[in-house]
Parts: structure tokens; C-alpha cells; sequence
């Protein structure tokens, strides 16, 4: 008898009939909530064509969108690539032999993973401004870096421990037997095989790490939210038409980097054999522009 039969029952003619109507009741409830909405916003003049017409001027683009999209992806850029310098470090240095290595490195890890990101920006930020001299502009991008850096590359070292953990045993054994040493077989065998499984889970840290440079507008970095805010102050005041354009930009650039990922999961995967696997234990983790307190839920092995 599987696990599944022994939590609950499959269910029956008159439970699938029940679930049907409790879809359509819910369906109908969503529907006529959002009808509710449109209503409303068309009543206090959200659709008039004053406020969609600010969207589409070449001012609000030069001056707003744009120079605002291209902060957020240069933060989210240099996040992604010291997160993952960061995660691998620490990631294996979790994994290694020596004790005192491997305590250190999961007391950092344990500790960024445990502070919330945005105390982790203003610490940067200040650290940027008042120790480090940089420059009042180039602060507040120091600032998001360093925390989106410091979280998410504790998340990527946890994965990394995750997803070798949850290899077969067998690989680092075979590794063994032909002579390589322990790290020799994490670097050359175990790791590759890993990092592959671990994709899927990567690429939902990465976007988190993306829709978490919209906390950097707390420390006054000029980032995509922030520059549609600013849109918005100003007549015929068209904030929700401002957070709309700038919500599908943020979906296109995720959509984009999922189809990214795919076609590289595929390509890797086709040459291994591990395409479409994922790790065991490695979940999909939230960010604090989603949820606020699932993050780190990521742990496994």
C-alpha cells in the first residue's frame, strides 16, 4: 500500500462532484470580485485615457522606465553573479572534511540566511557612505548588492550542500575507488551533476533576486518601482497605471529568464541524462517581494 492510500482516500463520485462545484463557486466568486474592481477603478476614472496616455509619451520612457529597468537589471546581474560565487563557496566549504571549516562556513551561512535582506541593504549602504567613502550615487546600488549578495548566496550555498547531498551515493564512492581524492571527486564529479539538478531552484532564486531589488528604492536606489512611483506623483497622478506597466515589464524579464534556463537545462541535461531532475530536498524559494517569511525554506538533504 503506498504512502498516498494510507494519508486519505481517493476520492469518490459524489467528493469529485463536490470539488467540481466548489471550483465553480470559487471561480464565480474570483470573477465577480474582479468585475467588482474594474467597476470601481472605471467609477474614480483609473481608465480614462489622460492616465494611459502618460504611459506611452517618450519622456516617461527616457526619463523613467528605462534608466529604471536598466538599474534593476544591473543590480540583479551583480547580485546573480556574487550570489553564486558566494553560494558555491560556502556551499562546498559546508561540505568539506575539516570540521573547523565546515562549522565556519555554516555559521555564515546560517547567520546571513537568519537576517532579514533589507537590514542587510542598509547595513551595506551605510557601510558604502560612511566607512567605505564611495560616492553618495554609487551607495545605494553598493548597498542592494551587498544584500541581495550576502541572502540569496546563503540560499545557494544551502542548495549546494542540498543537491549533492541527494546525489547516489555511488558517485562519490566510484570517485574514490579510481583514486581522486574527496575534493577532487566534489569538484569534478559530484558538483557538475548537482549544480544541474539544482537548476530549477536556481533560476526561482534568481528571479527572487530580481524582484528584490524593488526593496533598494528604501535606501534610494532609482530602481524600476521607484522610477514608476515617481511617474505617479506627478498630474494626472497615474500610479496604478505606472505600477501596471512596470508589473509587466518585471513578468516578461522572468518569463525570459525561465525560457533562458529551460533551453540551458535541455542542453545540459541532454548531455548527461539529468534533464528535468531536480534535486531531492531543494524547494522553490520565495522572496520578500512575494512572501515574507518562506525564504530559507529551501534547506534538504
Amino acid at each position: 500500500m503506498s504512502a498516498q492510500s494510507v494519508l486519505f482516500d481517493a476520492p469518490g463520485p459524489k467528493a469529485r462532484r463536490n470539488i467540481v462545484y466548489g471550483n465553480i463557486a470559487g471561480t464565480i466568486l474570483v470573477l465577480g470580485i474582479l468585475a467588482w474592481a474594474i467597476v470601481q477603478m472605471a467609477e474614480k476614472g483609473q481608465f480614462d485615457a489622460a492616465k494611459w496616455a502618460v504611459m506611452i509619451e517618450p519622456d516617461t520612457w527616457q526619463f523613467y522606465f528605462l534608466p529604471g529597468l536598466q538599474n534593476t537589471l544591473t543590480a540583479a546581474a551583480y547580485s546573480i553573479v556574487l550570489a553564486m560565487v558566494f553560494g558555491l563557496l560556502f556551499g562546498v566549504g559546508r561540505l568539506a572534511s575539516n570540521p573547523l571549516i565546515r562549522g565556519f562556513c555554516s555559521l555564515i551561512v546560517e547567520f546571513f540566511r537568519a537576517v532579514p535582506v533589507l537590514i542587510m541593504m542598509i547595513a551595506g549602504w551605510f557601510t558604502a557612505a560612511l566607512v567605505l567613502n564611495i560616492t553618495p550615487e554609487d551607495a545605494p546600488l553598493f548597498g542592494v548588492v551587498i544584500g541581495l549578495t550576502l541572502y540569496n548566496g546563503s540560499i545557494i550555498a544551502e542548495l549546494v550542500r542540498s543537491g549533492v547531498h541527494g546525489l547516489a551515493k555511488g558517485q562519490g564512492e566510484a570517485a574514490l575507488a579510481i583514486g581522486m581524492t574527496r575534493g577532487q571527486s566534489l569538484r569534478s564529479v559530484e558538483l557538475p551533476q548537482a549544480l544541474i539538478a539544482m537548476l530549477p531552484s536556481l533560476i526561482s532564486q534568481f528571479v527572487v533576486i530580481l524582484k528584490d531589488t524593488a526593496l533598494g528604492y528604501i535606501i534610494t536606489y532609482p530602481e524600476l518601482l521607484r522610477s514608476a512611483r515617481l511617474i505617479g506623483s506627478d498630474a494626472p497622478f497615474p500610479i496604478l497605471q505606472a505600477f501596471a506597466v512596470a508589473a509587466v515589464m518585471f513578468i516578461v524579464i522572468n518569463i525570459v529568464l525561465s525560457w533562458l534556463a529551460g533551453r540551458l537545462a535541455r542542453r545540459i541535461g541532454g548531455r548527461t541524462g539529468t534533464a528535468g531532475k531536480q534535486a531531492p530536498g531543494v524547494g522553490i524559494t520565495t522572496g520578500l517581494a512575494g512572501t515574507a517569511d518562506t525564504r530559507g525554506e529551501a534547506t534538504g538533504g
